[in-house]
């Protein structure tokens, strides 16, 4: 067996959903857990481009939805579990900036303020909550339950004109550190990830001027978040595949 297959074999028939998992960093999670054999669950608010990748993916779950709402959030926690069986491991990577094009806080209007904390952080937090029981499973079944924040250096860095965006970036990745410690005796890890500046549709709305060439790839941080996701599995899984 290569050091290839041994490092994947862990994630086959693992039970994942991706939040934002029709673009950028998502959609590259989406694929590289379904190349990997795990059972991959993903939302999007466009519906047509959750269809189409869907169809790409044979096998995969895709579920129209967006999580700034409160009544899409059961929904689509039942649709999650319901498609899936349960739940290993969750990945909260659907984000928003808030203003676009990005404005000083002073500039900022409330409303998209309350978008970017309704996306970021209040949206995790429900769709984590709902769908906690599914996890604790896991973790009881020596499977999973692992939860992922897609955090940001902006959540520990101020800078200006990233306010609405790095503010709810720093509430989640607070929030991150705290559930850890609450969810540890459930057996559950979560984890605030920062994945880096990448060559995104949401970095190209942000720093439309942007030179590609000196960003990440998405591929590349998805690869770096499954490595992190993987470390924390059970070791009877990651034993079972050597």
């Amino acid at each position: 067996m290569t050091q290839n297959i041994r490092r994947q074999q862990p994630l086959r028939d693992l039970k994942v959903a991706i939040t934002g998992g029709t673009s950028g960093l998502g959609l590259a999670l989406v694929q590289q857990f379904a190349e990997a054999g795990a059972a991959v669950a993903f939302v999007a608010r466009d519906a047509a481009r959750l269809a189409r990748v869907a169809a790409s993916l044979p096998g995969t779950h895709g579920f129209p939805g967006d999580v700034a709402e409160k009544a899409d959030i059961y929904p689509l926690a039942i649709a999650i579990a319901g498609a899936l069986g349960g739940l290993d491991v969750l990945i909260n990577n659907a984000s928003d900036l808030g203003p676009v094009p990005l404005a000083l806080l002073a500039d900022t209007e409330c409303e998209d303020l309350e978008r970017a904390l309704a996306t970021n952080l209040v949206g995790p937090f429900r769709l984590t909550k709902a769908l906690l029981g599914a996890l604790a499973a896991s973790a009881r079944e020596g499977r999973g339950g692992i939860v992922v924040n897609i955090s940001s250096d902006a959540a520990v860095t101020p800078y200006p004109g990233w306010g609405a965006y790095g503010a709810s970036k720093a509430a989640l990745h607070h929030l991150s550190r705290i559930w850890q410690l609450e969810l540890v005796e459930a057996g559950i890890h979560v984890l605030s990830h920062d994945p880096g500046d990448m060559d995104t549709p949401l970095h190209a709305l942000a720093v439309p001027d942007a030179d590609p060439a000196l960003l990440k790839s998405p591929d590349d941080s998805a690869r770096e978040l499954i490595a992190a996701i993987a470390a924390v599995l059970p070791h009877s899984l990651v034993s079972s595949a050597r």
